[in-house]
């Protein structure tokens, strides 16, 4: 999603926001350029630019994202043939649903289903909703404040295990290294079953046993995993969770921690309800991976559908 600054035109995001709810009631039909343009009031050039404006993708990438989407929400649910969902999501053939899937998913149609569909799904967030939280969370944004880009996804996480490293008393990342030390990092990163890259966690409390701390370091690992476990940590069963991601812009290393103070503001900004979601605190440690500029700050916390 795209944070907004306040001075932009509202008949402009008024435009945009239809040209979204047209897509979403008519994503398994096709969808031009010129029903776009009409959807919005506006000519097809212009009504393209614009919604490449306020959503950062062009409206066929957003368009072709949200669909790969649903589709694989149907692979993971449902029963239908890979042919029959591509069919419906307007893609002309197994051979382009395959790669297109492939592409956005880094893995075949076949083998998401077979895993269960533990990949992002692309979820577009409302122009308008933004828009408002925006002027409700930042009466005024100067030079030194510019605009920032968002983008957030919801992800799957199977039954796993999670080996961990704890500490005492600590509630984030530095005062962790000064209990624990960074070494820790190094034999995270050497467990070659690893599901995942290791991440700090902030622990739920059922998950916090006495005299440890709230934050720790870990990395998930398959359910069935029976090999060694350092003296140093923990082996824990984690069950299949939500996460939704948040993802900010790229950065300069140097400034990492304001970075992460950018995406932290608007997660408290954001309402999950809005997808029909609320957080979910007690599901799942909440995660950062490593701050690394060149794919901006990514942060995940757990969620739970409203009407599941």
């Amino acid at each position: 999603m795209r944070m907004l600054t306040t001075d932009q035109n509202p008949s402009d995001l008024v435009a945009v926001q239809k040209m979204q709810d047209y897509i979403e009631a008519n994503l398994k039909e096709s969808i031009t350029l010129q029903s776009l343009g009409r959807a919005a009031g506006y000519s097809p050039f212009h009504a393209a630019r614009l919604f490449k404006a306020h959503t950062g993708r062009t409206p066929f990438d957003y368009i072709r994202a949200l669909r790969l989407s649903q589709a694989a929400l149907n692979l993971r649910g449902g029963s239908a043939s890979v042919l029959t969902i591509a069919l419906e999501f307007v893609f002309s053939s197994h051979a382009g649903f395959t790669r297109a899937f492939t592409r956005q998913f880094g893995l075949p149609p076949s083998e998401y289903r077979r895993r269960g569909g533990a990949q992002n799904l692309f979820m577009p967030y409302p122009v308008l909703a933004n828009h408002h939280q925006t002027r409700e969370g930042e009466k005024k944004m100067t030079e030194e404040s510019p605009t920032r880009i968002i983008f957030v996804q919801v992800v799957e996480r199977p039954a796993r295990k999670l080996l961990l490293k704890r500490g005492e008393k600590a509630e984030d990342y530095f005062a962790y290294c000064e209990e624990v030390g960074c070494e820790v990092w190094d034999v995270l990163c050497g467990v070659k079953e690893a599901l995942y890259e290791p991440v700090g966690l902030w622990m739920p409390a059922h998950l916090v046993p006495a005299g440890t701390s709230r934050y720790a370091q870990g990395v998930e690992l398959p359910l069935d995993y029976s090999g060694s476990v350092p003296e140093c940590c923990d082996l824990i069963a984690l069950p299949p969770c939500r996460m939704m991601v948040f993802q900010g812009e790229p950065y300069d290393d140097a400034v990492f921690e304001d970075a992460i103070r950018e995406v932290w503001k608007q997660i408290d900004r954001f309402d999950p309800t809005l997808y029909g979601y609320r957080w979910a605190p007690e599901a799942a440690p909440r995660f950062q991976l490593a701050p690394m500029g060149y794919r901006g700050y990514i942060e995940a916390l757990p969620v739970e559908a409203i009407n599941p």
